[in-house]
């Protein structure tokens, strides 16, 4: 029963999470930010409505009655969207960038590290299963 429970688990964050990648995906951080703040423009309620496995995080720590690991990915995910909140005020809308940031923003990414998240969340998800913290 927890086996197929996991697995379902696993398939539906999976498949959330290459949702996310797929509009938030781009060659530099400028890019991602571009394409959230488009978004964001629209309403903030959408821009947050764009994160489903933010909620995702949010059902897993209650159905788990609070497990230190979904606890833990619910944290991540909730960091992650306020760290690309704050960064599209300070980009788009104060118009606020060092050079630093800037040479940052601008800088290319690898194809790969849209993916990060995948190989980052999904043993979180196990270990709520098989942890019992």
């Amino acid at each position: 029963m927890i086996e197929d429970t996991l697995v379902n688990y696993l398939i539906l964050f999976i498949v959330l999470e290459l949702y996310e990648v797929q509009w938030q995906k781009a060659n530099t951080i400028i890019g991602m930010l571009a394409r959230m703040y488009s978004h964001y423009t629209k309403n903030i309620f959408v821009f947050l409505l764009m994160h489903p496995t933010f909620y995702f995080a949010i059902m897993l720590m209650i159905t788990s009655d609070y497990n230190t690991y979904a606890i833990a990915l619910f944290l991540i995910k909730g960091i992650d969207i306020a760290t690309k909140m704050i960064l599209l005020k300070k980009v788009f809308i104060d118009k606020e960038v060092s050079e630093e940031l800037t040479l940052a923003l601008l800088a290319p990414l690898n194809r790969a590290v849209a993916y990060i998240g995948l190989f980052v969340y999904p043993p979180l998800i196990y270990m709520v299963f098989r942890g019992g913290l």
